[in-house]
């Protein structure tokens, strides 16, 4: 249930109604923003008589949340979530771009792409250290080299660094390098990693699973914010169905859908939707017209002879173009890219 205090309620106020809340056993997660205070209340709301609470001093509703994601919904808190990662931003009017190799190879392929990501006006460089194959014997990533590349690469661009998290033992590590931890389709539902990740002060990129509906995606967003992490992003990478023209399926749909129900943003990562080249600009730009907070685009200088993925890695001149175009819808719908 959530409990909105009402505009100008004092702290006094504020902390008598988490006090009662607490006392019928609720775990209270508040949240301030334009002026008014929104107390989510989690657990078991049977006890509590709302027209009492509503009766409080300062107290404007109380409202409960019927869906089973609490923290995450928008009932929860109304305005969209801006999730603040280095130097970038996700979830404001300007459209986040996420974009580098699927892994990490070297030196000069980095640096190269930063570069070409920053001209481009990129806030993120995206890159895998630690990869997750399908196949043992594939290319598994540099580890922590590659980390180290990647940090370098993106402070000499004034980038953010978003890759990859597998384990909860490459935690620390991962952390130490990066300005934002990426959950892939394959972890969303390890649900340990979730709660570790979400007892950190670092922002999360959660990939939808490979066969996920948006509330099991949404319910694994919420055991990172219940475990006190608020700066979440969803990202839709594209779910398994029966087609086999392209890799996976990418969902649009669930991007109006996922911003009704919920506060967090959402970025598009036709890439690995689609798993062809040729593919990735037309879901690019018709995720920019679904209304997307971001997108993530793997490039790579020479997708031939890529270690993993270069199959639906760009060439850099098409992810510039790409960028254009995009921009130009983006304006169309009063934003910025």
């Amino acid at each position: 249930m959530v409990v909105v205090m009402a505009p100008g309620a004092s702290e006094v106020q504020i902390q008598e109604v988490v006090q009662r809340m607490q006392l019928m056993g609720l775990t209270i997660h508040r949240s301030t923003g334009n002026g008014r205070t929104v107390l989510g209340c989690v657990g078991d709301p049977s006890a509590v008589d709302h027209a009492d609470i509503r009766r409080l001093p300062g107290v404007q509703d109380c409202v409960q949340i019927t869906a089973p994601f609490k923290l995450v919904s928008r009932q929860f808190q109304p305005e969209t979530t801006v999730v603040h990662a280095g130097p970038a931003t996700v979830g404001a009017n300007r459209i986040a771009v996420m974009a580098g190799p699927c892994s990490v190879e070297g030196e000069e392929q980095t640096f190269l792409l930063a570069e070409m990501v920053a001209r481009s006006g990129g806030g993120f460089l995206r890159g895998g250290a630690f990869k997750p194959r399908t196949s043992p014997y594939t290319f598994q990533g540099l580890g922590e080299e590659g980390l180290r590349i990647l940090r370098r690469a993106a402070d000499q661009n004034g980038l953010a660094v978003v890759t990859e998290l597998l384990d909860v033992s490459h935690l620390s590590l991962v952390a130490q390098y990066a300005d934002m931890l990426q959950i892939g389709a394959r972890n969303m539902q390890n649900f340990s990693l979730l709660r570790e990740v979400g007892k950190l002060d670092k922002p999360v990129l959660l990939k939808r699973g490979l066969s996920a509906t948006i509330e099991e995606w949404l319910l694994a967003a919420e055991y990172i914010l219940s475990s006190g992490n608020r700066q979440v992003v969803l990202c839709e990478r594209g779910i398994r169905t029966f087609e086999t023209y392209t890799r996976n399926t990418l969902d649009l749909s669930c991007v109006p859908v996922v911003q009704e129900l919920s506060h967090l943003p959402i970025v598009v990562d036709p890439s690995h939707a689609t798993g062809l080249r040729e593919k990735v600009g037309p879901m690019a730009r018709a995720a920019v017209a679904a209304g997307a907070d971001g997108l993530m685009i793997e490039v790579h200088p020479q997708p031939e002879q890529a270690l993993s993925d270069g199959a639906q890695s760009l060439y850099p001149a098409q992810f510039e173009r790409l960028v254009r175009e995009c921009r130009a819808i983006a304006e169309q719908l009063g934003r910025t890219l």
